[in-house]
């Protein structure tokens, strides 16, 4: 993030409320922490401030875990290295989780911009105002808060087992409907940079053409998938103090996450009458039926044609 760091921190700095703020580099070898250091030096405004990198890359999962650990504050505010957040973002999404307990996690709208800064589309990536476990079962689509916009309860990291896995953002969303809930601001609170080095668009590249860069996408989201109904199961689990109402809907979403991976895993590895059993299963699913109904078109597909003639996620 050498390219893009000072701007980033100078988005924190400009902050319109005191904040911890903790600029960690994740052993990623390039210029980013002299760069930081020398903006940083001298520095002597509303904030306190830290420099920091892990001892080796550790991936983007682990570096959560370890920064939560750092924190002292209750709440938590995810500046990435790429972004450019607006002076009133932690004022806003602070004021959220202030405002009601019983939302563990807030994101809000972004604004997408490409690498040299300018906006490619305002006000979007945004969910409800509200999302709770039976949302999501509904909604399907698998659908998570944007990890970028994210301010959460310190809590969602050091009560819950370490997260373990790539990406966080719906390993967050899970675990926030899990205890409580979670809520979106929609405005636009902060730039989304978009450019190949993105981890979403790493997971979902689309970059190989052909039944190669079909079967290079599945293995990585499934994979995913996996991670991410570990880890709730792996919280619920944990959390036998939450209402097993709760217990049991958060038991349901790993399930569709780890149905959602058997399907993709289905079509990769195995038979074509062994597709039949997930299938069904993605039918019976809320959430799942319309992603298994296309995936049953496949039936009548040679395998060499994924990739080409239907475009899947």
């Amino acid at each position: 993030m050498a390219a893009t760091i000072a701007e980033a921190v100078r988005s924190a700095l400009a902050q319109t409320v005191p904040c911890e703020i903790i600029v960690s580099d994740d052993s990623s070898g390039d210029a980013s922490l002299d760069i930081v250091r020398q903006l940083l030096e001298g520095y002597d405004g509303p904030h306190r401030v830290q420099v920091r990198s892990t001892e080796r890359n550790v991936g983007l999962c682990a570096h959560l875990n370890e920064l939560a650990a750092l924190a002292s504050g209750d709440i938590l505010v995810c500046f990435s290295g790429d972004d450019m957040s607006y002076p009133h973002r932690v004022e806003r999404l602070a004021a959220v989780l202030d405002t009601d307990p019983q939302v563990q996690l807030v994101g809000s709208a972004v604004d997408d911009v490409d690498a040299q800064g300018r906006e490619i589309a305002a006000g979007v990536r945004g969910l409800p105002s509200r999302i709770d476990q039976r949302w999501l079962l509904r909604r399907g689509k698998l659908a998570a808060v944007l990890g970028a916009s994210m301010a959460m309860r310190r809590d969602l990291l050091t009560r819950m087992p370490p997260l373990r896995g790539v990406v966080e953002d719906n390993m967050l969303t899970l675990r926030a409907a899990l205890v409580g809930s979670c809520a979106c601001v929609p405005d636009a609170l902060l730039a989304y940079r978009r450019h190949d080095a993105n981890l979403g668009d790493w997971v979902f590249d689309r970059s190989t053409q052909g039944y190669a860069g079909f079967e290079q996408r599945q293995r990585r989201v499934l994979s995913m998938y996996r991670d991410i109904a570990a880890d709730q199961n792996r919280c619920v689990s944990a959390r036998t103090d939450i209402a097993e109402e709760r217990r049991a809907l958060g038991c349901e979403l790993a399930t569709m996450y780890d149905l959602e991976a058997d399907m993709r895993e289905a079509i990769l590895d195995r038979p074509r009458r062994a597709w039949l059993g997930p299938l069904w299963r993605g039918l019976r699913t809320r959430g799942l039926r319309r992603k298994s109904a296309e995936r049953a078109l496949k039936l009548l597909l040679p395998r060499r044609w994924f990739g080409k003639s239907i475009r899947q996620g």
